[in-house]
């Protein structure tokens, strides 16, 4: 039986070679490839590689060589149909019929891409001729450069039906035109027009790197703002991720891969140097684009943007991954600071700020016990039980029982430690050492949309001061919420030195981002009923009142914010400070251009915290 090529090709889409292998042999991972020992010989040292990104497996004592299919042949001495039926089987795809029209669906489907290609083609050409200037000063502006305009194959569909003419002009017939919706059906007698007109146009690849669908962009004002192709015989979008072709070498080489929210997110990261982003097609990840992620690596990160729309897209992504979580298979969240996407970071702060954001990213197991925090009061001992009962929901929707298990054992240390505290914090740090409600997790930073400022606190002789100015900016905080707007992106961007009072940011910041106008008192009713009256009672105290008297309940509201802003601007220059020492000694051993860039970067950055 002859199989469409389309059809070999989904198969081995969806199944990686390691994974296939991996059943019989056992696989190591070793660079961008896996090596073991040979299942054709008997064998002391691994001789035999698997490469996923190549789609082959070689043994080097014996000379084998192939793909899944070959593979199964060759060790369960199954014919190639044979093979071909239980890999279709495994990856849920059904067999074809054989059928004499086949070859006519393959010559059409060869017609189709074609059709997508050369428009493709069309578009780029067109964003370097004259009607195409204001396409190419719009991504020149947006401080895309030529070689990555080039690398995406960016382009502009010129208005008018030019596109519909130049493809009949060179063979296409309408009939192909319309069912890859290059162009659409006239309405009531009307010719057809071109689907695409006065946009910069995003061409969206297949796995092969393919042009099978487009995005087009308006310039000016006028909606919808992103026109995406419909689906298409060769493009369903709910199976495809936005630049996968290009990113898969950097994200065999870094083992990660970034998950943003669109085209100029993907495209703003890889000239950053992040070239392992992605992105879903206009609609939330879809379980096909989960399991596409998982084959690639153990734990993406899906980087949102840091709006409500990002945090309902992450809210999304995890009650999505939640029930199918394997050993091993997970996600982390990194959320941007609240206003920005990708491209307005990068370019407001540069690359470093996003690699802090990346390194920032938190678990979902973090992601899951925060939005229940955010959804459940914990004040009164039936809304403890509610929220305790939220809590197990979530986790019963865990398929795996190990991770399950290991679920329910994180969540019952946690609301352990909320609801009955074993160590007295002061406003001196952690007195025990080792603080125990963070043991055996990562550490949940930030607000709903938090980008760290500052990586981990450092030792410094400074760092005595450092807490105290912490503990000065979220007493003013509690005790006027009111100035909440005023500071709540950059408290929120914080990570306090002291693991515990960093908690009690986090819970205050989310009682407040749901009740914005609870008052004080209230707010730290709230704060003590969740196990943190013992840490408030250390924090609003005169051991802080007594370097900053803003911060006190009595101060008015103007004195409260402007008392926050001084300390506030003193803690960040000298964290920046700590940051340029770090570097001028970097600096003395390896002198590279980008530690120069870097130190220039945090100069600029001090000049905003200058006191004069």
């Amino acid at each position: 039986m002859n199989f469409p090529p389309q059809f070999l090709d989904e198969i081995r889409n969806r199944l990686s070679v390691s994974g296939v292998v991996g059943r019989r042999v056992k696989l190591i991972r070793k660079g961008r490839e896996y090596v073991g020992l040979s299942p054709f010989s008997n064998e002391k040292s691994p001789s035999f590689t698997v490469n996923d990104e190549k789609g082959f497996y070689h043994c080097f004592s014996t000379n084998e060589h192939g793909d899944i299919f070959t593979f199964l042949m060759k060790t369960q001495n199954l014919s190639f149909p044979e093979a071909v039926e239980r890999l279709a089987e495994e990856a849920g795809l059904e067999m074809p019929r054989q059928d004499p029209r086949d070859v006519q669906v393959i010559e059409r489907a060869v017609k189709l891409r074609e059709a997508v290609e050369a428009a493709c083609m069309f578009y780029q050409a067109a964003l370097h001729k004259p009607e195409g200037k204001r396409g190419l000063d719009y991504l020149h502006s947006r401080g895309l450069g030529d070689e990555i305009i080039q690398k995406y194959r960016l382009g502009y569909a010129p208005s008018g039906n030019a596109l519909k003419a130049e493809l009949k002009r060179r063979g296409y017939p309408e009939d192909i035109l319309k069912e890859v919706r290059l162009i659409n059906e006239g309405k009531e007698g009307r010719d057809s027009f071109d689907f695409f007109r006065d946009r910069v146009m995003f061409p969206i690849f297949d796995v092969k790197g393919r042009p099978v669908a487009f995005g087009g962009r308006i310039m000016g004002e006028g909606e919808p703002k992103y026109l995406n192709s419909p689906e298409t015989p060769l493009f369903h979008k709910g199976g495809l991720l936005y630049g996968l072709a290009l990113a898969r070498p950097s994200v065999v080489d870094k083992n990660q891969i970034v998950v943003c929210e669109g085209y100029m997110d993907v495209i703003a990261m890889a000239q950053a140097g992040f070239a392992n982003a992605v992105a879903p097609l206009g609609t939330a990840l879809t379980e096909t684009q989960l399991e596409m992620l998982w084959k690639l690596v153990p734990e993406p990160i899906m980087c949102f943007d840091g709006d409500k729309a990002g945090q309902r897209a992450a809210a999304r992504s995890a009650a999505l991954a939640l029930p199918k979580l394997l050993p091993g298979k997970s996600l982390q969240f990194a959320l941007l600071p609240s206003g920005q996407d990708p491209d307005d970071l990068i370019r407001k702060s540069g690359p470093e700020a996003m690699a802090q954001v990346l390194s920032s990213a938190v678990a979902l197991s973090e992601v899951v016990w925060r939005q229940v925090l955010g959804e459940h009061q914990a004040d009164t001992p039936e809304r403890r039980a509610g929220f305790e009962r939220a809590v197990f929901e979530r986790v019963a929707g865990i398929a795996d029982q190990a991770v399950r298990e290991q679920y329910r054992m994180l969540f019952k240390e946690r609301l352990r430690d909320m609801f009955m505290p074993q160590r007295t914090f002061t406003s001196g740090g952690n007195r025990g050492g080792n603080n125990r409600a963070n043991s055996g997790r990562a550490p949940f930073r930030g607000k709903p949309a938090p980008m760290p400022m500052r990586g981990k606190p450092r030792p410094s002789s400074g760092l005595a001061v450092d807490r105290l100015r912490e503990q000065i900016l979220l007493a003013t905080l509690l005790n006027h919420p009111e100035i909440l707007d005023h500071v709540e992106e950059r408290l929120g961007a914080m990570i306090l030195a002291d693991s515990r009072l960093d908690s009690v940011r986090q819970s205050a910041l989310m009682h407040l981002s749901h009740q914005p106008d609870l008052d004080s008192q209230t707010l730290r009713t709230h704060l003590a009923g969740i196990g943190y009256a013992r840490d408030l009672e250390s924090l609003l105290g005169e051991d802080t009142y007594v370097h900053a008297a803003f911060a006190r309940p009595e101060a008015e509201a103007a004195k409260a914010t402007e008392g926050w802003d001084d300390t506030f601007g003193w803690h960040q220059r000298s964290s920046l400070e700590a940051d340029l020492r770090q570097l001028r000694e970097t600096l003395a051993t390896n002198p590279t251009e980008e530690t120069i860039a870097a130190m220039n970067s945090l100069a600029e950055q001090m000049n905003q915290y200058t006191h004069e």
